[in-house]
């Protein structure tokens, strides 16, 4: 095998290794079973967060989940730059990767590349929360039908963050204007 041919087996594997840890899962969490995408779909608040810099500076944070056309769920994120004042958006696709009734998705913005959706507690009575993951521990969420909850919720989100390593003391809690 020539040098050339090596170099671009050795880069596609790399690749491919990376891309599969991105749809991967955040070590010692479980995704939800018995999940009911059907119930999930539709408007949730973005209650808390780990900081990235796609979202930073953002208020009034939301996620809207319906079904895609040919399969899968669109996702539209929205939140107002308090710096640019003004509402920014992106739109996404999102598809289960080992079955619908496990709470794990693989989900792009940007081509082809996927990044992992797990949600590891959900109120799967009502569908009221949600607490998110992906396939590391420096991204988490709090999602929430409403854009206030309660303490309770606030408090087994923070115990239950805290108990599997992540950095609760770094959260940040989203403001929600009236609109």
């Amino acid at each position: 095998m020539s040098k050339n041919k090596l170099l671009l087996l050795t880069l596609f594997l790399a690749s491919a290794v990376f891309l599969s840890g991105c749809t991967g899962i955040a070590a010692g969490i479980t995704p939800v079973t018995g999940f009911d995408s059907a119930r999930y779909l539709g408007k949730w608040y973005e209650i808390a967060r780990l900081d990235h810099s796609f979202e930073r500076g953002l208020k009034n944070v939301t996620a809207e989940y319906s079904l895609r056309e040919g399969g899968g769920i669109k996702v539209v994120n929205q939140g107002y730059s308090i710096a640019d004042k003004e509402w920014q958006s992106a739109v996404g696709k999102a598809f289960f990767v080992s079955g619908e009734d496990v709470a794990h998705l693989k989900v792009s913005f940007f081509g082809p590349i996927y990044g992992s959706y797990v949600v590891f507690d959900l109120d799967k009575e009502d569908y009221q929360y949600a607490f998110v993951t992906s396939y590391n521990k420096s991204y988490l969420w709090l999602l929430a039908r409403e854009p206030v909850v309660a303490q309770s919720v606030f408090d087994k989100f923070n115990a239950l963050a805290e108990q599997h390593g992540y950095a609760t003391d770094e959260l940040i809690y989203v403001k929600h204007d009236s609109r």
